[in-house]
């Protein structure tokens, strides 16, 4: 028997109790309301590019809103909605804005996203003469 089976069966009638509780984690739904709020901004295809885009590098507004293909008054709302959940800086610089990703754990959860919902890419061979 592994050691928390034994565990548990020498614990009796509690089990159901101390099992609960030991494998618990922290947390309850209020403190998730931030976080699935924030999600729920990231939840949005050109939101999600924006932040794909943005994990390679900073880029001003005109810049994001010509790959989106949408006007930049429209480019300018989602970043003002991603920057509002921290996900996102921006930096003026004379009239443009640039944006970069002020949130490191956006890397991991894009790697997520970009895993499951896109192709992988292309393998290219490289040959040495």
């Amino acid at each position: 028997m592994s050691r928390g089976i034994d565990i548990l069966v020498h614990m009796g009638a509690s089990t159901k109790t101390a099992k609960s509780k030991a494998f618990k984690p922290v947390g309850s739904v209020q403190s998730f309301s931030e976080a699935a709020e924030c999600l729920k901004i990231l939840a949005h295809p050109v939101r999600l590019r924006i932040v794909q885009l943005l994990l390679h590098g900073r880029f001003a507004v005109g810049e994001l809103s010509q790959d989106c293909e949408i006007p930049d008054n429209v480019a300018s709302e989602h970043l003002r909605l991603l920057q509002r959940c921290g996900f996102l800086s921006s930096q003026r610089e004379g009239r443009h804005v640039f944006y970069e990703i002020a949130e490191p754990h956006l890397k991991a959860l894009m790697a997520c996203v970009e895993s499951r919902f896109l192709p992988p890419p292309l393998k290219t061979s490289q040959h040495k003469n």
